[in-house]
């Protein structure tokens, strides 16, 4: 049986056996009540390294940012977000179902915000309005294309949500694929925000298991927040061992991940009728578009999957492949040859809907 390429997700990766191991052998204990030894010791570490008070695991990183989101603000408050946000578009409407609060869609660059995008951004006090309460950015950026964010954006941003009152939260869903592009340590780069997601479950390659960090005061309600929302745990040690393994093991090697999407981007860049955007790769993120006269991206996909390449549609016209540590620079190079074959051979008479779903993990 031949084995897929997998580029569809980082979020695809299985624990390696080293990691396994070090889930196995987990100290555990009763994680609600604070009695976990091994997730203790993974948010006093992870506080540590983002230059924080504290820090709570959570299950997720939609999870994490849902916490964060209703630490911050009350129902009919607004959040402030780049319109290809995470937490805005790919969250199941969670600002709104679960606190009550609405997103208001701000167009930057590349899902990139600078001072100039929140000009006159901030609502009135008048009761006819909702309050402006929180930003809300994402490092690397999803749908923006992998990018990292300017250390400059964050914190012009970070120090006018002060002067204005407002709080800050940084998806970090991926923020050490922006440690290791940046050389920029993760506590400079979380300076500017109040509170900061990182998920374990993608490049860190856990099975599962995010963190959400700020001060003392925050993270106590984020906690309470955290019951709330059904995410209290027991025997957690068993998860957040595999995190602990991962940020001994798995951070350096993300440059591979990102050295293998430059070069998966570089064999496909001058295949006709493909244009890869943004083209310049800086993490593990590699989206391109398809002309609309060879067919459309599901279209692609597909053809692609019946020669064991998965590599889903972002868009009508848009495709993401993703790396990670389950494909080498082979596999990239071999999946990269098969887009060639594939777009030669066409595939607009394959079924395949423009209207999605969409890669969005």
């Amino acid at each position: 049986m031949t084995m897929p390429i997998d580029m569809r997700s980082d979020t695809v990766t299985r624990p390696t056996p080293e990691m396994r191991q070090a889930i196995a052998a987990a100290e555990v204990g009763d994680d609600m009540s604070g009695e976990d030894p091994t997730v203790n010791r993974l948010e006093a570490r992870m506080a540590e390294m983002l230059g924080k008070e504290a820090a709570v695991f959570a299950c997720s990183a939609t999870q994490a940012n849902q916490m964060a989101v209703r630490t911050h603000c009350i129902p009919g408050d607004e959040l402030l977000i780049e319109s290809t946000g995470h937490i805005a578009l790919f969250e199941a409407g969670g600002p709104a179902a679960l606190s009550g609060v609405t997103c208001r869609l701000l167009n930057g660059q590349y899902g990139i915000l600078d001072l100039i995008d929140f000009e006159g951004k901030i609502r009135a006090d008048n009761q006819h309005f909702c309050r402006t309460r929180l930003v809300c950015l994402e490092n690397t950026t999803n749908v923006g294309g992998g990018r990292v964010y300017p250390l400059e954006n964050l914190t012009r941003i970070g120090q006018w949500a002060r002067r204005h009152g407002l709080k800050v939260h940084l998806d970090g869903a991926r923020l050490f694929n922006a440690v290791v592009a940046s050389r920029v340590s993760a506590a400079d780069i979380c300076r500017a925000a109040d509170t900061v997601t990182v998920c374990f479950s993608k490049g860190l390659g856990c099975p599962m298991g995010a963190v959400l960090a700020g001060t003392q005061e925050d993270m106590a309600r984020a906690r309470r927040v955290r019951k709330l929302f059904g995410g209290a745990l027991r025997q957690a040690g068993i998860v957040a061992a595999a995190a602990l393994y991962a940020l001994d093991h798995h951070i350096e090697r993300l440059e591979t991940d990102h050295a293998n999407a430059r070069a998966f981007a570089a064999a496909i860049a001058d295949i006709a009728g493909l244009t890869v955007d943004p083209p310049d790769v800086q993490t593990n993120l590699v989206f391109f578009n398809v002309a609309r006269s060879l067919g459309n991206a599901a279209q692609l996909s597909a053809k692609l999957k019946q020669h064991h390449v998965l590599i889903n549609a972002s868009g009508p016209q848009r495709l993401r492949a993703c790396t990670h540590l389950d494909v080498d620079r082979a596999a990239v190079l071999r999946a990269a040859q098969i887009v060639r074959e594939s777009v030669a051979a066409g595939f607009a008479d394959l079924p395949g809907s423009a209207t999605g779903p969409y890669a969005r993990g």
